[in-house]
């Protein structure tokens, strides 16, 4: 489903003009649509039919309320990686009992709050991790819920940035090792064994490294099984890629149908973790030509969004496609960088792309920036963070205000005595 197209030469999302958002709004902004988000949640649901699950969204990807709300208020649970990701959730009205907690880095503080709050399981990635959240949950009398993330070995042939499957990478136990993880849990008063967790990477675009990893991890069951130790979760992670350009990855509910069908023998819940394939093409991001250049080799179109609002093309050179918010000819494209107001190099959008002509004051929308769009932005060069609306049907609202000037020093002071 493409929630963006042209109405009358005007670029739309759903029924609301992205040219009528921005006269009221100002540039740049994310836009996102509604129904986006809803259809390819119900995709995940509908894939999954009887089988037990818990479809939890990740937050990383797009941690805004109104998002969260929305798919929280159709039964997602909720994947996060910092107590700053527990406090949007439940913010958000999702249940607490509906959230796992990832990450490596966790600390004290962010345990007792998770486990205060009475979150469904920590995926816990390493010895040490266990041994202080034993620990505090001793201290709050309370037993943790834990799973252990491993680690298959299995190579999701994507970005290295985004691969995270592999022994090389930091995430997550070897196989050998959670085994010797599980026995100590398995003693351990305070922390109560409820699942098994894996995460390959992101941006996946075929099936082969999902299925791969599942069945290495059903091996692992059938191990632990035998050692007395019943799971009541299996988290199979996130990972599923969208089309940036001319990528085809599986659709949501062929995925889940394939993951249904190769964990047919298993009682446990199935947990999934998708981020970017529920909410990737959902967003834009409306950004204003301000100055249009030729330095004699090269055209620039410089733009009023920059590397400080949307990261992914110069962290990862990822493609994103560009959009003119007012239609014009196909026919006559001619190469440019679309670059932003950041004072580096790699402060681009799009570098050497067959674009149509544009003038100062046009608007272009950068596709498919739903996911890892705002939630990278930074205030870099002092720099507001834009804001971003949501569209429901042939309404928009405002779900973040821009920030200002103001916000930019909140919290900061200059001592009394100077320096």
């Amino acid at each position: 489903m493409d929630c963006f197209s042209y109405k009358d030469g005007i670029l739309f999302c759903e029924q609301v003009s992205l040219e009528n958002i921005a006269n009221e709004v100002g540039t740049p902004f994310y836009c996102y649509s509604s129904s986006h988000l809803k259809e390819r949640f119900a995709a995940y649901k509908r894939g999954f039919g009887t089988k037990k699950h818990l479809v939890c969204f990740a937050v990383k990807s797009n941690s805004n309320l109104a998002v969260l709300n929305c798919l929280g208020s159709l039964g997602a649970g909720a994947d996060i990686v910092s107590g700053g990701e527990l406090y949007r959730v439940l913010k958000a009205n999702i249940p607490a009992k509906r959230v796992v907690y990832s990450g490596v880095g966790k600390t004290r503080q962010e345990m007792e709050y998770a486990l205060s709050e009475g979150i469904a399981m920590f995926n816990v990635e390493s010895e040490q991790e266990m041994i202080l959240l034993s620990e505090v949950a001793k201290k709050m009398g309370k037993k943790a819920p834990i799973s252990f993330r491993v680690n298959p070995d299995v190579d999701a042939k994507t970005h290295p940035y985004i691969s995270t499957g592999l022994k090389k990478n930091k995430f997550g136990l070897s196989m050998e090792r959670a085994i010797s993880a599980y026995e100590k849990a398995m003693k351990d008063p305070w922390l109560e064994i409820t699942g098994i967790d894996c995460h390959i990477g992101s941006q996946i675009v075929e099936m082969a490294p999902f299925l791969d990893a599942l069945r290495r991890l059903k091996k692992l069951v059938s191990r632990l099984t035998d050692m007395g130790i019943c799971l009541s979760y299996i988290d199979l992670g996130g990972g599923l890629g969208i089309s940036y350009s001319k990528e085809t990855p599986p659709q949501p509910e062929e995925y889940i149908s394939a993951i249904v069908n190769e964990a047919a023998e298993l009682d446990q819940t199935i947990i999934v973790e998708p981020g970017r394939s529920i909410c990737g093409n959902a967003g834009v991001l409306v950004t204003k030509v301000l100055y249009t250049k030729e330095n004699g080799q090269k055209r620039f179109y410089i733009v009023d969004a920059g590397m400080n609002d949307l990261g992914r093309p110069s962290l990862y050179d990822a493609y994103h496609e560009i959009r003119t918010v007012r239609q014009t000819d196909k026919d006559k494209l001619a190469e440019a960088d679309v670059v932003g107001p950041i004072c580096e190099t790699g402060d681009f959008l799009a570098r050497s792309r067959p674009l149509p002509q544009l003038e100062q004051g046009s608007l272009i929308a950068v596709m498919s920036s739903g996911a890892y769009g705002f939630t990278m932005s930074s205030n870099y060069n002092s720099r507001p963070r834009v804001p971003e609306i949501m569209v429901y049907g042939d309404r928009f609202q405002v779900v973040r205000e821009r920030e200002t000037w103001q916000d930019l020093v909140k919290g900061e002071s200059i001592p009394e005595e100077g320096c």
